[in-house]
């Protein structure tokens, strides 16, 4: 069986069906967005409680907002870093510093709009620590690798395919960035272009970011060139 891959626009992110032997999803979209959820997966050959993990890219409030209801409709698992854990289980709201003027811009407005955001806390039931997980007991031909960089927690689902879930590692989405490249935002842009390094080295051959198209990694390499 190969595998397939269904995005699912939740807000500004895009999350990931990822279907191999079973079937997880990649991170869990902004607020309110449980009927867009559930109206999309309809249209799919899946049902809800076929999805047994939900894998948070990293715990920014974009990406953890709907997925206390996504856990209530499909029964699956949470995993999130442990340096994250506890924005999920209590709902925070940090915001990473921009990397570049327009990023810096960008933050700050995102910032004064936080307080009107609510993020539903939710536990986790699987904790990812530095050296990784494979996803073999959820049918699933990969692993997460802990990729920091954009957030000190940031991990990355990558495929034996080469396909790469990187979360906010990579954007190319309108207002953000308008190509393929780096984010406009990064804790650490350093330990960014490091985790990209470990990424490429592994065998990643398509991006799928969470903001933007997929593309191939080998724009991210001649960046780091």
């Amino acid at each position: 069986m190969g595998v397939s891959i269904y995005p699912i626009q939740l807000g500004f992110d895009c999350c990931y069906l990822v279907q191999d032997e079973k079937i997880i999803m990649i991170d869990g979209g902004a607020p309110g967005k449980i009927k867009t959820f559930m109206k999309k997966i309809g249209k799919l050959p899946i049902k809800p409680e076929q999805i047994k993990l939900v894998v948070i890219t990293h715990g920014h409030w974009d990406h953890i907002a709907s997925v206390k209801d996504i856990k209530e409709k499909t029964g699956a698992k949470i995993a999130i870093h442990e340096k994250e854990r506890e924005w999920l289980e209590k709902g925070l709201k940090p915001m990473p510093p921009g990397v570049n003027l327009w990023g810096r811009f960008l933050g700050k407005a995102i910032t004064m709009c936080l307080p009107l955001i609510d993020v539903p806390a939710t536990q986790s039931d699987i904790v990812i620590g530095n050296e990784g997980f494979p996803l073999d007991e959820y049918g699933i031909s990969g692993r997460i690798i802990h990729t920091p960089g954009h957030s000190s927690g940031s991990i990355s689902v990558l495929l034996d395919t080469g396909d790469v879930f990187v979360g906010d590692m990579a954007m190319n989405k309108f207002p953000l960035t308008l190509r393929p490249g780096f984010p406009i935002f990064a804790e650490d842009f350093n330990k960014l272009k490091e985790s990209w390094r470990t990424l490429l080295d592994q065998g990643a051959k398509t991006v799928y970011p969470s903001h933007g198209k997929p593309f191939p990694a080998s724009i991210i390499r001649d960046l780091l060139s």
